[in-house]
C-alpha cells in the first residue's frame, strides 16, 4: 500500500497553486502532494482548507498518477534518448512525487526504453570526432553517468587506440586553426598548448602531437 500523509488522521488540503493555465500543485497537511488538471480538483473534491477523502488519495496515487507517470515518460523519449537520471528529472519537475517518478522511468527501463549503457555508447560514437574523452567525461556526468561506466565503455569503445584518438582530435584542431608548430613562435606553441589543455587533452599527447612533422596534414 503507498504511504499517505497524516496516516491514522484527516488529511487536509493546505495548498492549491498554480503552475499552468490547466494544471495545480497540491499541498496537503503542510508538504507538496502532486500535481493535477484544474478539471480534477472538482472531480475528486479537493478544496483549499477542507479534509481529503481517503479514498480519492489512494485512487490519485495508486491509480491515475501512476498511470499518467509512465505515459508521460513514454512521450518525452518518443523524441529523444534519456539517461535515467534526466528522465527522472523532467518527471520531478513534471510535478510527480518521486516515488511513482522512479517507478515510471523504472518501467520504461525494464521495456529497455531507457538504457544508460546504450545511451553512453551512443553518445561516444557521435562525439568521439569533435570531444576529448575528458569533456565527454564531463557531460555524462552532469548527465547522471558514473565515471566508472564511462571508463568502462570507453575502453571497450576505443581501447588501446586511446592515445591515438586524442591525437587525430588534436591534428584536427591544428589544421582548424591552421596552426603550424614547425614556423611557431615559443609564445604561439606555449599559446597553443595551454587551449588545447583547456580543450582537455592530456599534455603527454598534446606535446607528443606538436613535436610531430605535421607539415604534411
Amino acid at each position: 500500500m503507498i504511504d499517505m500523509p497524516g496516516m491514522g488522521n484527516m488529511m487536509i488540503v493546505t495548498g492549491i497553486s498554480e503552475m499552468s493555465k490547466s494544471r495545480v500543485r497540491i499541498e496537503i497537511d503542510g508538504e507538496f502532494a502532486f500535481v493535477l488538471y484544474k478539471g480534477e480538483l472538482r472531480v475528486y473534491g479537493i478544496k483549499e482548507g477542507n479534509e481529503l477523502d481517503r479514498e480519492h488519495y489512494e485512487t490519485l496515487m495508486q491509480e491515475v498518477l501512476p498511470k499518467r507517470a509512465k505515459l508521460r515518460a513514454m512521450n518525452l523519449l518518443k523524441s529523444r534518448s534519456y539517461t535515467y537520471m534526466q528522465l527522472l528529472n523532467k518527471l520531478l519537475d513534471g510535478g510527480y512525487p518521486e516515488k511513482l517518478a522512479k517507478e515510471a522511468v523504472d518501467y520504461t527501463e525494464s521495456f529497455g526504453y531507457v538504457n544508460d549503457e546504450q545511451y553512453v555508447r551512443d553518445f561516444i560514437e557521435y562525439n568521439k570526432e569533435r570531444k576529448t574523452r575528458q569533456r565527454m567525461l564531463t557531460d555524462l556526468i552532469q548527465r547522471g553517468i558514473s565515471k566508472q561506466l564511462f571508463e568502462q565503455i570507453f575502453d571497450e569503445e576505443v581501447g588501446e587506440d586511446s592515445t591515438s584518438f586524442e591525437a587525430e582530435q588534436i591534428k584536427e584542431w591544428i589544421r582548424k586553426k591552421k596552426f603550424s608548430p614547425e614556423e611557431a613562435s615559443m609564445e604561439d606553441m606555449r599559446k597553443m598548448t595551454a587551449f588545447l589543455y583547456r580543450k582537455g587533452f592530456s599534455f603527454d599527447v598534446i606535446r607528443n602531437v606538436l613535436s610531430l612533422d605535421i607539415t604534411s596534414i
